[in-house]
Parts: structure tokens; C-alpha cells; sequence
């Protein structure tokens, strides 16, 4: 595993230090992260379309990056990845996040946004990159909690038009060398095992479908999130480290009441101040042997992000393990052979009951 690492999209702003990529790439540094997560819709920071055209100016940014002192573990299409798919119903809130040309024009936003993740294909593998981290858009979320009842065929008629938008976008990260690693997230349809389940099955089970491992939206469904790492551990790519809580109550439960995240039962935590077992999940994946980042991804409903942000780096590093090349207990070994190891089984002495092999 290697970390800590920050995604910057929550930090990224108009005043300096977290206007550009030099200043807010020394800042994360500063702090003690050694990788930094790129929000390529950011302007501010970086130039999606340049750096898929462009060997000399990904070189750039991976200079300015290194002289910062941090490294570039993924970039994020979060909001590209979002408009892939988009029910009409939520056209009015997703427009925002397209092109102001193709705002108001669903065709043209969902072209626009399959356009952007080519590019972050392209530009990734220019910058050495080997993850990308994405939503998948949702067609089918607003019947989640099912009332009426959905008609027949509604699901698989909906992750099979999922997988016609996606499955061209996969075969580009592949001729790239990138898997795509959806972070599964309620609002997408993409938001838990059965559902990653039924778009694998979808895309005919595509080597660059993969995961990008969130904890704190699992908690938030009540999801066993260690059990889900030993079932599709194979599959995850990256990994957002953020925490949360859930304290239901007598007014409110797991869909919060329409109330804002302060009031929520279920609320996003800054690192160590909510109920996620780190220890546990640093320990699996220690087990199943991640290679992959560890990366930060500050929301809390309380604490200021400057605090959460100077929190993070120390906790992520305290919690990375470096996985031992040897048995605690080989001290008390012995050397053995198949002789020997009969012997210990009684094998060979005479009281092996009558027993002829053949």
C-alpha cells in the first residue's frame, strides 16, 4: 500500500494556497501526504484535455508534483463519470457539472461526458497512472426504494443500457493500461456488491470494471464492509479513506429526513472521529495484499477542513502496515522432510493399523 495521499477536489479553491497545482501540491506535502488525487474538471489545477494530447506537459505536471514533494496516485472523473448517465429527473442538478455548451442538451452532455473520459483514459496513461477513480451515473436510482412497485425487467434493462455507454469507455482504459475503478455511492446505480454484481455480469465481467473502495458510504447502508473486502478484494483499485457514523433515532434513520448533514443520523466524519474500524480494513487489506493508494477524502459535517486535512496524514500513516516477510513464530521452526513429517504422524512406526497403500 502507499500513502497517505489527499484527493484535492474538496480543497481546491480561489485563494492561494489551493488556486494552482505548484502551490496546493506543497501544501498537501507540507502536511505529510505523499500523493495527491487530481480532480481533472478542476481548471485551476489541471488541463484534462492538454494532458491527453500532450507527453510534454504531463511531464510538466509530474515535475511540478515531484519538486512539491508528493506523487499523482489517480486522477477523478467523479462528475464527468456522473453524466454518463442521468434519469431526466435529475437533469436540472446534474447540468451543472457538463460544459456550458451542452447544458440543457442531455444527448449532448452524455456525449460530452463519455468525450472527458477518453480524455482522463489517454492522459492518465501519459502520466503513468495504472487507476482511475469515477461514479457511474445512474438510470434506475429513483426506484430504488420502490414505490410502485417496478414493472418487469426494469433492473436489467437498465444496467443493460449502463453497460452499452460504459463498455466502449472500458475497452478505451484497456488499449490505455488503466482500470476504471467505480466508487460505489448512493445516487448511483453503482452503490453496492449486488449492484457492481449486475453490471460485471453486464459488461461480460471486463478486466478494467473495477472499485474504488469507500467505507464510509457502506456504513451509511448498514453494508458489512470487512466482509465486503474478502468477497471483491480482486476488484478494488482505489481506496477513499474517509469515515462516518450512523446514530439513528426516533425521528430519523438511514434516508435522514431531508435534513441537512449536521442533523442527519448518517453523516460523513473527519478521520478517527466516526464508527469506521480503520484497523480492521488496513489489516484486510494488508492480508489480500492492495497495492494501491491510500487516499484521504475529507467531508465531515462538523470539523473545519483545515483540521481535518492536518488530521489525516498522521492517521492514514499509523495505520499503514508493512506486511512481514516471515512468520512470528519461525524462531521455534524445525527443518523436516517427508520422513520426518510421517514419523510426526505415526506413520512409520509400526502403528499405522494394518493400512496397505497400494
Amino acid at each position: 500500500m502507499k500513502g497517505p495521499a489527499i484527493f484535492l477536489a474538496q480543497f481546491a479553491g480561489d485563494a492561494a494556497p489551493f488556486d494552482n497545482l505548484d502551490a496546493i501540491a506543497r501544501w498537501a506535502a507540507a502536511l505529510g501526504y505523499k500523493g495527491i488525487q487530481i480532480p481533472s474538471w478542476d481548471g485551476r489545477l489541471f488541463d484534462l484535455a492538454r494532458a491527453a494530447e500532450s507527453q510534454d506537459y504531463c511531464d510538466e505536471v509530474i515535475g511540478v508534483c515531484r519538486l512539491a514533494g508528493v506523487q499523482i496516485t489517480e486522477l477523478s472523473t467523479h462528475l464527468q463519470g456522473q453524466l454518463v448517465a442521468v434519469h431526466p429527473a435529475y437533469d436540472a442538478q446534474f447540468d451543472g457539472f457538463a460544459a456550458a455548451h451542452v447544458r440543457g442538451n442531455p444527448a449532448a452532455r452524455t456525449q460530452w461526458a463519455m468525450d472527458q473520459l477518453t480524455l482522463a483514459a489517454r492522459a492518465s496513461r501519459r502520466l503513468g497512472l495504472t487507476a482511475h477513480a469515477t461514479f457511474s451515473g445512474a438510470l434506475l436510482w429513483q426506484t430504488v426504494y420502490p414505490w410502485p412497485q417496478r414493472p418487469v425487467g426494469l433492473v436489467a434493462e437498465g444496467f443493460a443500457e449502463l453497460a452499452r455507454r460504459w463498455r466502449p469507455l472500458l475497452d478505451i482504459f484497456d488499449d490505455n493500461g488503466v482500470d476504471i475503478a467505480y466508487e460505489l455511492h448512493p445516487g448511483e446505480d453503482l452503490h453496492d456488491g449486488l449492484t457492481f454484481d449486475r453490471f460485471l455480469d453486464a459488461v461480460d465481467h471486463h478486466p478494467r470494471a473495477n472499485i474504488l473502495y469507500d467505507p464510509s458510504h457502506f456504513l451509511l447502508q448498514q453494508l458489512d464492509y470487512l466482509a465486503f473486502i474478502d468477497i471483491y478484494h480482486a476488484r478494488i483499485k482505489c481506496f477513499h479513506v474517509k469515515d462516518a457514523e450512523f446514530r439513528p433515532n426516533g425521528r430519523a434513520g438511514v434516508y435522514g429526513g431531508y435534513a441537512d448533514w449536521v442533523d442527519r443520523p448518517g453523516r460523513f466524519r473527519s478521520l478517527g472521529d466516526g464508527q469506521i474500524d480503520f484497523k480492521a480494513i488496513f489489516s484486510k487489506f494488508t492480508q489480500y495484499g492492495y497495492d494501491g493508494w491510500a487516499v484521504l477524502e475529507w467531508e465531515c459535517a462538523l470539523k473545519h477542513p483545515a483540521q481535518g486535512a492536518a488530521e489525516g496524514a498522521p492517521f492514514i500513516a499509523a495505520h499503514m502496515i508493512r506486511k512481514t516477510d516471515h512468520a512470528f513464530d519461525d524462531f521455534a521452526g524445525v527443518a523436516a522432510d517427508t520422513a520426518t513429517n510421517r514419523r510426526i504422524l505415526g506413520l512409520d512406526d509400526g502403528r499405522s493399523n494394518g493400512v496397505h497403500h497400494p
